[in-house]
This record gives structure tokens, C-alpha cells and sequence, in this order.
């Protein structure tokens, strides 16, 4: 029986640790997200992506990058997405505010395999309190924008570690919804879902990421916010996972989203 979701998953930011005074260096965010559809609605990811294209007025074959778009092309194109039948998921990680930012720079690709990690937990318990008798065998194909340094092996290799030898560590991911086996990496052209994410995951950067001017731009993130993933009307820690010592960042971003 074949799987009953499938999960685009992209980010946005970088994985560096220098921060400079005057505010260049490493991006201060980095955010992990997933754009989750039920395989049987997974056309309509297509034709999402076609709707939008159409009204930026892009060829057929055009891609959708959302650092190539001006402010007034991307309201239009998160709008599309805000009204296909998806769920969002994405975690928030304030680089300056961990501890010990020495353990993921030891090892390249650290700190997105644990975003993975936050990723796939709150994916399979999505999954997992939506199924449906029939659709599927209840599991997710998880697709990633392939970043061609990255070895996703390696990545496949940390999901089935934290599956059977998790070293004492409390993981929190439903296994009945996800397997290491079905995670595939695909350039970002390739697949209308990953033009989504990239979307989403930028959208989410914009809401938290101060410019030059100290300003944040919240307006991708309310034509998304039908879409966040929210368990029992709680948005934070299931659709948005924050590591970020200001509470108040959370706070604030949540207050743009309608509760169910």
C-alpha cells in the first residue's frame, strides 16, 4: 500500500556562527520547513504552483524562487498556497540564542539534521492524527530540496540512528509515520512541492528576521497562516517550533495566526 502524505521540506538562512557587529556575516535565523499534503491531493500542489505562476505571469517552466521576487509578486504567490489543502510545519532556530553553538559546528550539516529531527516529529504526529481508514499506509514520503554539498545518506543514516540506537535521547517521532527509507532529495526545479517550501520556509524568515532597518515583514506569513499545522488551537511548539531565548518572538507571531 502506498504512503498517505508527502512532506516538501526547505529551508531558509544558513547554518553559519558569525555574527558581526554591524549585522552581516551568518543569517541570525535559521528555519526548517515542510509543506504536507495527503497523496491524493497532491495534483492540487501542482496546480497551486501553476495558479501562481500564471499570476506572476511566468512561463510554464519558469521557476518559483522566493528571494528572486519582489514584495509585490510574493503577497500573491503566498496567498495561492494559503488556500491550497496543505498543513505547514517549521522550526525556528535563533542561532544566537544556543548555548553552545560549538556543538554544531563541530560536525558540517549538525544543526539541519537536528531541525530534521524537530521537523519529523511534529510531520509525524500530523500525520499520525490525520489519517483516514483506506488512504494509504498511514506513513509519509519526505521529499527535500537536494543541497548539493549535503550527503543525504548521512541524513538518512541520522533518522534510522535516532529510530534504533537513540543513545538515551527523547525522541518524540511516531515511526509508525515515518521511515528513514523514504526520504529523497530533489533539485528544487524539479518538483512544484519544493518551490512551495522555499516559499514557506522564507516566508517564516521574513516574519522573524529583522533587516537592515530593523524591520520584519509579517504579511507572507498571514496569507499562509490557514495552513500552520495547530493542535488543539496551540500553533506553537506543533506548526512553528521556536528555539529563540525571547519568548516574546513567539508570542508575537503567533498572535497573526486564527486559532481553529
Amino acid at each position: 500500500m502506498a504512503e498517505s502524505f508527502v512532506a516538501y521540506i526547505d529551508e531558509s538562512g544558513d547554518e553559519g556562527f558569525k555574527f558581526n557587529p554591524d549585522g552581516s556575516g551568518s543569517s541570525r535565523w535559521f528555519i526548517l520547513s515542510a509543506v504536507v499534503v495527503r497523496k491524493t491531493n497532491d495534483l492540487q500542489i501542482v496546480a497551486g504552483a501553476k495558479r501562481a505562476r500564471e499570476a506572476l505571469r511566468f512561463d510554464s517552466k519558469q521557476q518559483i524562487h522566493f528571494c528572486k521576487l519582489k514584495h509585490e509578486q510574493r503577497v500573491p504567490v503566498a496567498r495561492v498556497i494559503g488556500n491550497l489543502p496543505v498543513k505547514t510545519v517549521s522550526i525556528l532556530i535563533h542561532k544566537p540564542s544556543i548555548a553552545d553553538p560549538e556543538i554544531f559546528q563541530q560536525d558540517p550539516y549538525s544543526l539541519y539534521r537536528y531541525a530534521s529531527r524537530l521537523l519529523l516529529e511534529r510531520i509525524s504526529w500530523l500525520c499520525r492524527d490525520n489519517r483516514k481508514k483506506d488512504d494509504g499506509d498511514g506513513r509519509v514520503q519526505l521529499i527535500y530540496s537536494n543541497r548539493s554539498a549535503m550527503s543525504y545518506e548521512d541524513l538518512r543514516a541520522y533518522i534510522s540512528q535516532l529510530h534504533h540506537k537513540p543513545n538515551g535521547q527523547t525522541v518524540n517521532i511516531d515511526w509508525d509515520v515515518i521511515d528513514e527509507n523514504m526520504v529523497r532529495a530533489v533539485n528544487h526545479e524539479k518538483m512544484a512541492g519544493l518551490q512551495l517550501a522555499d516559499v514557506v520556509a522564507s516566508s517564516i524568515y521574513q516574519a522573524v528576521n529583522p533587516n537592515r532597518y530593523g524591520d520584519t515583514e509579517t504579511k507572507y506569513l498571514e496569507m499562509l497562516a490557514k495552513t500552520v499545522y495547530q493542535h488543539k488551537s496551540k500553533h506553537e511548539g506543533y506548526g512553528l517550533k521556536f528555539w529563540c531565548k525571547d519568548s516574546g518572538v513567539a508570542q508575537r507571531i503567533c498572535a497573526l495566526l486564527p486559532k481553529a
